[in-house]
């Protein structure tokens, strides 16, 4: 099984050259991370690139593990929070956007926003895809997460994953081997056999696309339903403001939001963050505060609930980057 090699002494300037020289990616130095972010916050990465094929994704994940250079996926910035401090290492910004369709089949690199996915399947006449309108991420990050709304999640569509695994191999694995569950897959788990070492610097294993098997509908019906969406998000999302998405998880036989909004939470601020009036379980950024504020109001709103209603949310928006101290950094 081949490993990841042995970390370098981090020299930003000497690799952002060697990957312009091998990749032919450019690369930036100490790039500012909030305006990647639906959040809007994040202090810098080290080093930072964007890729736009699935060329450039696999070589620069292979060259990352080969090197031992901590690094970090980013696809629209959604459902994550980075940290003040920011990101140390190599931040991979994910937008290889390459899709087509065969038949009922629909195929996705990584970097296919899900928004756009849905469109494009609707104007096949594909019917599927359309909760992907209220996912403000990628194919890749909705993989990872089993994103859902709308009463449907990845696992209902999803026929297969392409993914680099912990070995370096390219495979494509089943629906029945993506280990879907509630806001959760095989990827966001480290599989026993993978080398410690790899699993300390990145992802043991890296989705690059995604094949879906939809139904054949007409185009006016399936845009019914995505204006009937957007009109629901309209009505009960904050659109338009800072914000990662849902927080939490909803608990089983219940709903985050409600729990949130029946401990009295809605409305609460610390600092620039507020619990948005409009969906408990959105925090949003409306006053541009550092991420810290973020993370306060969230573990503020999580005891709260656990206090009143005795039930421990668990979050479902990831806090990214380097928490250190992060409770007495401004």
């Amino acid at each position: 099984m081949a490993s990841a090699g042995r970390a370098a002494p981090f020299d930003p300037i000497a690799l952002g050259t060697e990957i312009q020289r091998r990749i032919g990616v450019k690369t930036s130095r100490d790039e500012p991370l909030a305006r990647f972010t639906t959040m809007r916050v994040g202090g810098p990465a080290d080093l930072f690139l964007t890729v736009h094929n699935g060329f450039e994704l696999r070589a620069i994940v292979r060259f990352a593990r080969a090197r031992g250079l901590p690094h970090v996926l980013l696809g629209r910035g959604s459902d994550v929070v980075i940290s003040d401090r920011g990101i140390r290492g190599l931040v991979i910004q994910v937008r290889a956007e390459g899709s087509r369709l065969e038949g009922d089949r629909y195929h996705a690199e990584a970097g296919v926003p899900m928004a756009r996915a849905a469109t494009e399947t609707q104007q096949a006449g594909l019917s599927g895809l359309e909760f992907g309108l209220a996912i403000p991420g990628t194919v890749g990050g909705a993989v990872w997460a089993n994103a859902g709304a709308h009463d449907s999640e990845m696992r209902t569509v999803v026929e297969s994953a392409d993914a680099i695994l912990a070995d370096g191999r390219e495979v494509r694995l089943p629906l029945d081997e993506l280990g879907f569950a509630y806001r959760d897959s095989r990827f966001k788990h480290v599989p026993p056999d993978a080398p410690p070492d790899l699993a300390a610097i990145g992802p043991a294993e890296v989705v690059i696309g995604a094949r879906f098997r939809l139904t054949p509908a007409e185009p006016d019906e399936i845009k019914a339903r995505l204006d009937a969406i957007r009109r629901w998000r309209q009505a009960h999302q904050p659109l338009g403001i800072p914000s990662a998405g849902s927080v939490f998880r909803n608990p089983p036989g219940d709903s985050a939001g409600r729990l949130i909004d029946a401990a009295g939470l809605k409305g609460t601020r610390m600092g620039g963050a507020s619990v948005s009036e409009k969906h408990a379980n959105f925090i949003v950024n409306d006053q541009r505060g550092p991420a810290a504020d973020v993370r306060r109001l969230a573990e503020h709103v999580r005891a709260v609930v656990e206090h009143q209603h005795g039930v421990r949310l668990e979050f479902e928006v990831e806090f990214v980057g380097d928490w250190t101290d992060w409770e007495i950094t401004p």
